[in-house]
């Protein structure tokens, strides 16, 4: 179908004929073979259904890391139709936290809040060496894909947030654990701007477990500031649905 309805795309949506072209650069870039160097899946195929993601959700556009997220799922079934409704799934349940344009700038908003409800003095420093926050985008934008030594420690981390548990935005209580990780070092070493967004990415080879552990007693404390949290962060106290 997609193959019969590509002509109707390529007239109907004006920039179709450039994004088929960002998603078969990208797609093209991977690195799909196992240990013997045998191709373990088909990128025409995962191609098409970037494609057909992107012309379903016009909305939501395409954006690089979409493949590297896809690959993932592919991984986990090979059907066509099955890897499509379960990359959809995924959107869904996470509310579209990893699209640049619906959820990224959301959560991004809301670990800048956390940050100052939970820890003034990094927050007051962080403001100071500029925007800092605002380059964690890649967390999110991948959902802490690459922040992992294994594809089974993506998926133990995914597998959480499918649940909603323990609370909505649970990958913003994720991303604030990750900068506790390195809160010392920065504020030891007075570390400018660039410094930090370094530092943060440079963070990778996590067990997911442990990150995970470690954002469930974040998220314990964060209980305690129920009265005074702010109206922004009250989804972080209610039970999800």
């Amino acid at each position: 179908m997609c193959d019969k309805i590509q002509p109707l795309l390529e007239t109907e949506h004006q920039d179709f004929m450039k994004v088929r072209n960002f998603i078969k650069s990208d797609v093209q870039r991977l690195y799909i073979k196992d240990a013997q160097g045998n191709a373990m899946v088909d990128k025409r195929q995962l191609e098409k259904i970037l494609l057909l993601n992107y012309v379903c959700n016009v909305e939501a556009e395409y954006q690089q890391g979409f493949h590297e997220m896809l690959l993932l799922f592919r991984l986990l079934v090979e059907k066509e139709h099955e890897i499509y409704w379960l990359f959809q799934f995924f959107l869904q349940k996470t509310e579209n936290s990893c699209i640049v344009n619906i959820g990224v700038e959301k959560n991004l908003a809301m670990l800048k809040r956390l940050i100052a409800l939970m820890d003034p003095i990094f927050a007051k420093h962080l403001e100071e060496k500029g925007h800092v926050v605002q380059f964690l985008f890649p967390w999110f934008c991948l959902f802490f894909q690459r922040v992992f030594k294994s594809f089974d420690d993506v998926w133990r981390l995914w597998e959480v947030f499918l649940t909603g548990m323990p609370c909505r935005n649970f990958q913003v209580i994720v991303a604030y654990t990750m900068l506790q990780m390195v809160r010392d070092q920065i504020l030891q070493k007075d570390m400018g701007g660039d410094d930090i967004v370094m530092l943060c990415h440079n963070l990778i080879d996590l067990d997911a477990n442990e990150l995970i552990s470690k954002a469930c007693t974040t998220h314990e404390l964060l209980m305690k500031y129920q009265e005074k949290g702010p109206p922004e962060l009250q989804e972080f106290f209610s039970h999800p649905q």
